[in-house]
């Protein structure tokens, strides 16, 4: 199924959520003239606790899905909450994979979605790669360790209980503990496959200069199973010193935007756009964790979507969901009046990608 992420909507409360989707969602839908659409959806610590505790509550969620054409197969459990903060930068990894807050706040997930999904359907829910790179100590990482075996357990019981499998997707991202698909990779061996697996966001895999079809044969090589596809771009310039007037309109203060450069000897980090102006040399190709819209076209700079076309055409059948994230329409350098119309056109975008892969 192909969906859009509704963590680019700022609500954390449920009459706040079932506004967005019945204002935002419903207006996508109409705009693609389908009868339904799917949506992944991101819902904050708060408001999952709320649902696992309240019948009532759960079901209002589920009359909204329903009564706006609203369909669910995969939640977005990497931000816990305050996503849309004046200031998230590194909360947003926050809390990591050895607190067993982060396994609560995602096995209640699972209730939610097990609740949600069409009969039949199984669903994904992805996931934080552990945290950021540092601090992490020997117990940290066998805490993290423990709790996602537990989670394991725990979707394992979900499914005896209710018949509904929930899988669980790692999510790798540039400076985190799992940095990049290799990292995920050497994580998962010897955990339960059954419950783990991976969720390969395209504009992560093109931020680390990976290539697509050679990170999809070293997944399969692996064994692992790529559970969820995140549909996103990062920002692409050929001459950074040359475009970077237009590339500091994209420094602003509130998610984290990681730099890389392609240099001869090897790919240069930087954590955030505003660090990389100051340390890099600007002398190879930049690309830039900032999810950008899918159809934008730029000038000095340009969408990977390149990495997302190649990525879909080296997945073998069956497709696992598909699931827009741009996430960062507020901050763009030039927001859209018509929000809704945007994430029209990068599902419209998107299909016309799934619809090539189909007909090679």
């Amino acid at each position: 199924m192909l969906c859009y992420c509704t963590n680019v909507h700022p609500a954390e409360d449920l009459d706040g959520v079932c506004a967005q989707l019945t204002e935002h969602a419903a207006s996508v839908r109409a705009r693609l003239g389908a009868d339904e659409l799917g949506v992944g959806l991101w819902l904050a610590a708060d408001l999952v606790a709320q649902l696992c505790a309240d019948p009532a509550a759960l079901g209002r969620l589920r009359l909204t899905l329903d009564d706006n054409g609203l369909v669910v197969e995969t939640l977005n459990a990497f931000p816990y909450r305050g996503f849309h903060d004046a200031v998230v930068k590194r909360r947003v990894y926050q809390p990591r994979w050895c607190d067993p807050e982060r396994l609560r706040y995602t096995a209640q997930c699972a209730e939610v979605l097990a609740a949600l999904l069409p009969e039949g359907v199984d669903g994904s829910i992805s996931t934080l790669p552990l945290g950021w790179r540092e601090p992490w100590t020997r117990d940290d990482e066998a805490a993290a360790r423990h709790n996602l075996d537990r989670l394991a357990t725990a979707l394992s019981e979900l499914e005896l209980r209710t018949g509904r499998r929930v899988r669980a997707a790692v999510e790798p991202e540039p400076g985190c503990l799992l940095d990049d698909v290799d990292d995920a990779l050497r994580w998962l061996r010897g955990t339960d496959g059954t419950y783990l697996g991976l969720c390969l966001d395209t504009c992560h895999l093109a931020v680390s200069f990976a290539d697509p079809a050679a990170a999809v044969r070293d997944i399969e090589a692996a064994g692992v199973d790529v559970v969820k596809v995140q549909a996103s771009a990062a920002l692409h310039a050929d001459d950074p010193a040359a475009a970077r007037a237009e590339l500091a309109r994209y420094a602003e203060p509130r998610y984290l935007h990681q730099v890389r450069e392609l240099a001869a000897d090897g790919v240069l980090r930087c954590d955030d756009l505003d660090e990389a102006f100051r340390r890099l040399p600007a002398a190879g190709p930049w690309r830039v964790h900032f999810h950008v819209p899918l159809h934008w076209t730029g000038t000095a700079l340009r969408p990977t979507t390149d990495v997302l076309r190649r990525t879909l055409q080296a997945l073998p059948d069956p497709l696992p969901t598909v699931e827009v994230e741009t996430y960062t329409w507020s901050v763009l350098a030039d927001p859209p009046d018509d929000l809704a119309a945007g994430i029209a056109a990068e599902l419209d975008f998107t299909r016309e990608l799934l619809d090539q892969r189909s007909a090679r």
